[in-house]
């Protein structure tokens, strides 16, 4: 299985609420899912979010 990975920078006068809103949004409508989180001295978010690459198969049927 193939991940695609996105990193967000995210600065330390956002709230926990618009965090959480902003991530739910790019979960339900990017297909994205929560990797990692971590906290910084300087109080920056740095958001790691991972979603699957689905590749598509070719198929050939024989006549």
């Amino acid at each position: 299985m193939e991940w695609e990975f996105e990193t967000l920078v995210l600065p330390r006068d956002l709230s926990r609420n618009v965090v959480t809103r902003m991530l739910v949004e790019r979960a339900e409508h990017g297909g994205w899912e929560l990797d990692r989180l971590r906290i910084g001295n300087d109080g920056k978010r740095r958001v790691v979010l991972r979603r699957k690459i689905i590749r598509q198969r070719l198929t050939l049927f024989a006549s």
